[in-house]
């Protein structure tokens, strides 16, 4: 199943979902990353080391730390890994009302973390693209 690549049709469609938890990004060991109940919804190899995003509750259970409490938007649209200016303009947008965010592309969706004291303004923001 191939995704959308048209830009006017991925703005239009993209549908944000805000997903209801709050998430944090912490840095771990191998050791830490292979613990059990650790539960993380994104892992990333980086030559100092292995970041993990988990529910900030997982996190502090676990003693982890961590810097910033994240919300995590969905984009409920198929997007086209090989989409072109479809984030960018979305990063323009939450840029120009000083909105960080942070993307992570899957095969299905986009998927936006952004600070979660800005998360109603990033939703109207997106929800203004919608159809």
């Amino acid at each position: 199943m191939t995704g959308i690549n048209n830009l006017d049709r991925l703005m239009q469609e993209m549908d944000p979902v805000l997903v209801g938890k709050r998430f944090v990004f912490c840095t771990v060991s191998k050791k830490v990353y292979g613990k059990k109940g650790l539960d993380y919804i994104l892992v990333f190899k980086e030559a100092e080391g292995i970041t993990i995003v988990v529910d900030k509750d997982v996190a502090d259970k676990n003693k982890l730390p961590y810097e910033g409490i994240w919300s995590l938007i969905t984009l409920n649209v198929h997007s086209d890994l090989s989409a072109v200016g479809f984030l960018a303009k979305i990063s323009e947008k939450l840029a120009a009302a000083r909105i960080s965010v942070n993307v992570v592309s899957a095969y299905y969706h986009d998927h936006l973390f952004v600070p979660a004291e800005k998360t109603d303004e990033a939703m109207l923001i997106l929800k203004s693209f919608s159809r």
